[in-house]
């Protein structure tokens, strides 16, 4: 790579109501083994340094400690901690290691509380920088599905077919133990509907982290499978203004506008907005659409301010307006019936969230968030109306230092959900829970880092519950291997999965429900050899108390006696030699739970699945990417057509072609047309008890779909 990357710095020093101290000059030398290094990098109150052609640089600092970082391609990054004398010229030399090459870019990770870097984080966290989002902002600008579920590890699970609706299941888990933030905000509230991944448009993400494995110690209920942080894209020193058109085979329309610009002082402000709309349409020439019509559009402000001295505000409102339609096609009927079926949804959906950093002290910076959302929903099951609204309140405010070889987070949180169901009231809910949290990392040495976190939470309907978890980071030479063991609970609610499809005019409850309780565990090793990264890991969960709906034969809510398991390993391989960028993953998924008295597999949880990505870019010019996706047997639930699912593969091709600020796409997935109502009808044969039509769906239900379009920079 022949640019650097630079993660800015975290500046603690007296903040004084008057006049400011007097900045203290530091001469700082860059060397390696005796050599200076010229053009190295570095970060201080927002503003960037180079070192001359003798790897110096002369900083203008104000007294107190100072953490930085200098990196330079080619070298392993240096942490530089200073305490910055005042009235006292400081003479400082930072030593940089060399390295083959650079793997992967030094980010900062967010969703573990600490700021720290990526390759410095005990606890694992999987990083999609904004090159990949913009790979995948090509192949559907409307949603973040295709990025999710292309990646190691998750899987995107179709759990309403008649609306297109999906969950995100990670290495096994169900759907509804994955938290989703947005800039480490809930704005996704508790309880994340299945819709709410397709109306995330990506174009204003910077990145994406993915914690594996219970965080409940992180972010206590809701939490149980993982957590995924979408963090927004930050704007730059100058305006920005992106445009992005494009259109489907299959009749879809994207519209996309970006927009950020500086507004000096520190402020800065971006906006996204955008429209889809797509027509209902039926692959397969029966009565049933594949795929529902669906009009939406998305606002979505954001305001950032930096005074480049630790202080800092960002705030963030949204709006979601969508309208959903599935079920019999225009004017058609079912055979079983001889009647038309409706299936719709309407959403209203508004959001606001805060987040405040400021100085305490002389090395305390303390964090305030706020989060409201409330969301509205009008949805028919056929003949079946049901109305309700949820809404989500969340507030924490949690102080980080460093002392030593320790960078500590100690911090208090209470979220309040509710749910107003109109037309089944008997499952209303308000749920209040307040907790404590702290969280300790510690250098052991320079090839150690543990990481103990543990939080408290009290929850007004399940009771109190505390949540440990312990990482470690160990590195040996060439090699790097991190290890997270956890537990956490999950408190349950009449929405899931099952009644995001079904609804719960149905659904019965014959015995009070219990809190989900769960740990984890899993190992990794790594290991960088050039171009080439590779990483193993092997990962394991239980899940006690699970919660299951029963669909054979009644259409209930129960605790399962027997608890739930998943085991398994992932293999990541990648290769990056500019200009081929490509990427291998394997997953094996043994999930399982009782059923019927004898221990089965998980429904719709393949034991395999692989894939395979390779990218030629050029900057400025363009890039062409293929990619292959393997995945394999699952066990089907009430499924009258058979017990397990066929293997399937999909593929798919992208081309892009740069015109000055203009880039022209082309994406063809599913080229070789895969699509489940090519083994088995969609609909089935009488109704379920829970009152669907459908079966689940297992396989690609749109078949071979081929976009097309612009991106404009203007």
């Amino acid at each position: 790579m022949s640019h650097l990357y630079i993660v800015g710095i975290l500046l603690v020093g007296p903040v004084e109501a008057a006049a400011q101290p007097e900045l203290v000059t530091v001469h700082l030398s860059v060397e390696s083994e005796g050599t200076a290094q010229a053009d190295a990098e570095v970060v201080l109150q927002g503003e960037t340094y180079r070192t001359d052609a003798q790897g110096r640089v002369t900083l203008a600092v104000a007294p107190g400690a100072v953490d930085l970082i200098v990196v330079k391609a080619g070298f392993l990054p240096a942490t530089v901690s200073l305490a910055v004398e005042p009235g006292r010229v400081q003479e400082v030399v930072v030593e940089l290691v060399e390295e083959l090459e650079l793997s992967e870019e030094v980010v900062v990770v967010g969703a573990t509380r600490t700021g720290k870097l990526l390759d410095d984080t005990p606890m694992r966290v999987e990083v999609l920088d904004q090159e990949e989002i913009e790979e995948k902002t090509l192949m559907t600008p409307g949603d973040i599905v295709m990025l999710l579920n292309e990646t190691g590890g998750l899987r995107v699970q179709a759990t309403a077919p008649g609306l297109g609706a999906a969950s995100v299941r990670i290495q096994g888990m169900r759907g509804r133990y994955t938290r989703f933030l947005s800039d480490g905000l809930p704005l996704f509230g508790q309880q994340v509907a299945g819709l709410g991944l397709l109306q995330v448009p990506p174009m204003d993400l910077g990145q994406v982290e993915v914690i594996k494995g219970v965080a409940s110690a992180l972010y206590g209920t809701g939490s149980l499978g993982g957590v995924v942080n979408l963090t927004s894209r930050r704007p730059r020193a100058e305006p920005e203004r992106e445009l992005l058109l494009n259109g489907t085979s299959l009749g879809g329309t994207d519209s996309v506008l970006w927009l950020a610009s500086p507004m000096g002082g520190g402020w800065s402000v971006s906006l996204l907005g955008s429209g889809h709309w797509h027509p209902r349409t039926d692959r397969d020439d029966d009565p049933w659409s594949d795929l529902p019509a669906y009009a939406r559009g998305v606002v979505r402000p954001r305001v950032y301010w930096d005074d480049g001295s630790g202080r800092s505000l960002f705030a963030t409102f949204g709006t979601t307006y969508e309208d959903r339609a599935g079920g019999t096609m225009p004017g058609e009927v079912l055979a079983q019936t001889g009647q038309s079926y409706r299936e719709a949804l309407e959403t209203r959906r508004f959001d606001g969230g805060l987040v405040a950093q400021f100085l305490l002290g002389d090395d305390h910076v303390a964090t305030a968030r706020f989060a409201a959302v409330s969301q509205r929903h009008t949805h028919w099951f056929g003949e079946v109306l049901e109305r309700d609204r949820h809404r989500n309140l969340f507030g924490e405010l949690a102080i980080r230092g460093r002392a030593g070889s320790h960078t500590w987070v100690v911090g208090a949180a209470i979220e309040r959900d509710s749910y107003e169901p109109r037309d089944e009231p008997r499952f209303r809910y308000s749920h209040s829970t307040p907790g404590v949290f702290v969280q300790d990392d510690v250098d052991v040495t320079t090839w150690l880092t543990v990481s103990a976190s543990g939080r408290l939470d009290v929850h007004s309907e399940y009771g109190t519950f505390f949540s440990p978890r312990v990482s470690g980071l160990l590195r040996l030479g060439e090699w790097s291997s991190r290890l997270s063991v956890g537990s956490g609970f999950f408190a349950p609610t009449p929405l899931t999965e099952e009644t995001e499809a079904a609804g719960l005019t149905r659904l019965s409850v014959p015995n009070p429900i219990a809190a989900e309780r769960g740990r984890s565990v899993s190992i990794d090793f790594s290991r960088a050899l050039g171009p080439v990264t590779g990483t193993v890991t092997f990962f394991g969960s239980r899940v006690t108390h699970p919660v299951d709906v029963d669909r054979d034969g009644t259409f209930t809510l129960v605790n399962l006696p027997d608890p739930t398991t998943t085991a398994g390993v992932e293999v990541l391989g990648t290769y990056r030699r500019e200009p081929f960028f490509a990427t291998m993953s394997y997953s094996y998924v043994r999930g399982r739970e009782t059923e019927g008295g004898a221990r089965t597999d998980i429904p719709l949880t393949p034991r395999h699945s692989a894939g395979v990505v390779g990218m030629w870019e050029q900057e400025g010019r363009g890039r062409i990417g293929v990619e292959l996706f393997y995945t394999g047997r699952q066990r089907l639930e009430v499924n009258p057509f058979r017990r397990r699912s066929e293997p399937y593969v999909v593929a798919g091709v992208l081309v892009e072609r740069r015109f000055g600020g203009v880039r022209v796409f082309l994406n063809a997935e599913n080229i070789t047309d895969v699509r489940q109502t090519r083994w088995d009808p969609l609909v089935r044969p009488i109704r379920a008890p829970d009152g669907r039509w459908t079966v689940d769906a297992w396989a690609p239900l749109e078949g071979r779909v081929i976009n097309g379009g612009i991106r404009w920079e203007f």
